[in-house]
């Protein structure tokens, strides 16, 4: 196996370098001081212009939409895609989705942030032409954004089966009721359209009893209820909220690949996106490690430098190691998710799921620590940093879902 990336992709992840350098982090901190000024003036939600601005010359430089897929970009990989390429191999996408997670606003910037990523993915492999005409073309555009509604508030979420909410079909319409939250993406005001999963079969097999259903955030009976913080965090612009549907009716044609398929969707769906997820994670650890050598050596403490306290050596030291066992735990599972797609990789998508959330919650956990008192507040991203992490605990299933299916498999090579 090769992990190398090819000469394209090494030329994206130089220029994705010198962009966040020297667009990106100048600004990142301001950005901050002005969102926290937002919160107070209650415009938190309205998306700051440097936002916009950073958008436009991510574009201009051809540094846009670097996830397509290649396997499924087609068209839309020339038409909006990096340098009108032919989209990337996960393989080649990780060490982006690296450098992306250093930042908290570069995702969004490159238009390659959660759950929009995953939501044109879904519509570049199950949408219909008049699906992605109506909605793939203007999320790749940037034009609007959109969520992904799937978790309950009433049932045990990590079994995807037990989904409760209903999407019914009623002649040439998908009637939709029940209730979602932590649906990320309904907090922007430029969301959309929401990827909606609901029950339409209760006596089919479980795996083919719900439905995916496309449902304009403007359709009568759509209500968001509240918007959720994250351990304090509200994660503006973005957000991720608890939505209410009523007697919700949408077109029949606004079903994705067909009633039953919500399952498999899902699952295709999920792979490259937890790939994303765990890359952008190994980015905020080399931050946290980084930020942890830098305070180490400028504070003293005893008449000693931090880092030459309290086993403080030994810590990086153990900092690093696990970052670089994680990234090569990701890069093999891209790999066999590029050699053979979701099916050839569902252990190794599992395993990445559970070592990298815990990986990086050490390694910022260590830093938080080296800092005192001011890792724990927003003036460094490391508090900010860790809630992200945990929550990639429970986001796309948790660690217990994940750890059954990594030993299911083992385990069969033996029945």
């Amino acid at each position: 196996m090769d992990f190398s990336p090819s000469p394209r992709a090494a030329d994206l992840r130089e220029r994705v370098a010198g962009f966040l350098a020297e667009h990106v982090e100048p600004v990142e901190a301001a950005y901050h001081r002005d969102l926290a000024e937002a919160r107070l003036a209650g415009t938190q939600w309205t998306p700051l212009p440097v936002i916009e601005e950073l958008k436009a010359e991510a574009r201009a430089q051809g540094l846009w939409n670097l996830f397509l897929p290649r396997e499924h970009a087609g068209e839309y990989a020339r038409r909006f895609g990096t340098d009108g390429g032919e989209g990337l191999t996960n393989v080649d996408y990780a060490p982006l989705a690296e450098l992306t997670g250093r930042s908290a606003i570069a995702p969004l910037v490159l238009n390659c942030n959660a759950p929009d990523t995953g939501n044109m993915e879904v519509l570049l492999r199950y949408g219909t032409q008049e699906q992605r005409d109506t909605w793939l073309e203007p999320l790749l555009d940037g034009r609007i954004r959109s969520a992904f509604t799937m978790t309950e508030p009433g049932v045990a979420s990590s079994d995807a089966t037990t989904m409760e909410a209903t999407a019914v079909v009623d002649g040439d319409e998908v009637v939709i009721n029940g209730r979602k939250w932590w649906s990320t993406g309904v907090g922007h005001p430029d969301c959309a359209i929401f990827v909606f999963m609901g029950l339409t079969d209760p006596d089919a097999d479980r795996h083919h009893r719900h439905t995916m259903v496309l449902v304009p955030r403007d359709t009568p009976g759509v209500r968001i209820e509240r918007l959720l913080t994250t351990m304090g965090y509200a994660d503006e612009p973005i957000g991720h909220g608890e939505v209410s549907f009523t007697d919700v009716r949408v077109p029949v044609g606004n079903i994705l690949s067909g009633p039953g398929q919500a399952f498999s969707i899902a699952q295709g769906r999920l792979g490259p996106g937890r790939i994303h997820h765990c890359m952008r994670l190994i980015g905020a650890a080399e931050v946290a490690l980084e930020a942890a050598c830098r305070r180490g050596l400028e504070r003293t403490a005893f008449g000693k430098p931090l880092v030459d306290l309290g086993g403080n050596r030994e810590r990086i030291a153990e900092a690093r190691i696990a970052i670089e066992q994680a990234r090569l735990l990701v890069l093999h599972a891209a790999w066999k998710l590029d050699q053979g797609g979701s099916a050839n990789a569902v252990s190794e998508v599992s395993q990445i799921k559970v070592a990298v959330p815990r990986m990086a919650l050490d390694v910022i956990d260590m830093a938080i620590q080296l800092h005192g008192g001011a890792g724990m507040s927003d003036d460094f991203p490391l508090a900010m940093s860790w809630v992200n992490s945990r929550t990639l605990r429970l986001a796309d299933g948790p660690d217990e879902v994940h750890r059954g299916l990594v030993a299911r498999h083992e385990l069969g090579r033996y029945r």
